[in-house]
């Protein structure tokens, strides 16, 4: 008996592609060049986590990028709320690994600490990350994510929006420089979370 082989081409994470590679394929396929900055205000400044809310593009538009694009977004697994009104997250990635996130409330300010590594490369004695393998880097979607889902708990929890963000969580950022670095642009940008720079702070035990 043979056995049948799977031979279809791998999804590739829309987040990852350029705008001008999305422009291509829109083109490629019958479709408007405008679309791909439509598709792509949905993914990060609306933060949409599947292709059937972006309710501005036609059905077989969205039926196009299903087929061919996925949007590997992150999930809370579990969060614990503390007595002093942190929020401890346990975020789930798209392949099963997991990282941690914390939402830090103060009286005059909101502030998410995230995550850059899937454990840490790094042997810092005063960190738990430390006694973790780093399994790999966060693409700069996944750290985006987490300041989403961060966002929102402070919103669903204090009816307040996040002011800050630290990159303090699990990793070392500067070990996965062009991922933050991207991320950082992302969630800056007026097309993103709109974040003043100067309220984001990168953490490094520093490297050589």
């Amino acid at each position: 008996m043979l056995l049948e082989l799977d031979l279809a081409p791998a999804k590739r994470d829309i987040r990852k592609i350029s705008l001008d590679d999305l422009k291509a394929f829109m083109v490629e396929h019958g479709e408007k060049p405008f679309r791909a900055k439509q598709i792509q205000e949905w993914l990060w400044k609306n933060t949409a986590g599947t292709f059937e809310q972006m309710n501005n593009i036609s059905l077989p538009t969205r039926e196009l990028l299903a087929k061919h694009f996925v949007i590997n977004g992150v999930a809370v697994q579990n969060s614990q709320l503390s007595n002093d009104g942190t929020i401890k997250s346990v975020f789930r990635l798209h392949d099963g690994n997991i990282v941690e996130g914390v939402l830090i409330p103060h009286e005059t300010r909101m502030t998410a600490c995230i995550s850059s590594q899937v454990g840490c490369s790094l042997t810092c004695k005063f960190c738990a990350t430390g006694y973790m393998d780093r399994k790999r880097n966060l693409d700069a979607a996944e750290i985006y994510d987490q300041v989403v889902r961060i966002r929102e708990q402070a919103e669903a929890q204090y009816g307040t929006p996040l002011t800050n963000i630290v990159y303090m969580g699990m990793g070392e950022p500067l070990l996965n420089y062009a991922n933050v670095v991207e991320s950082v642009r992302r969630i800056t940008a007026p097309d993103g979370l709109n974040m003043a720079p100067r309220r984001i702070t990168i953490s490094t035990a520093g490297i050589a």
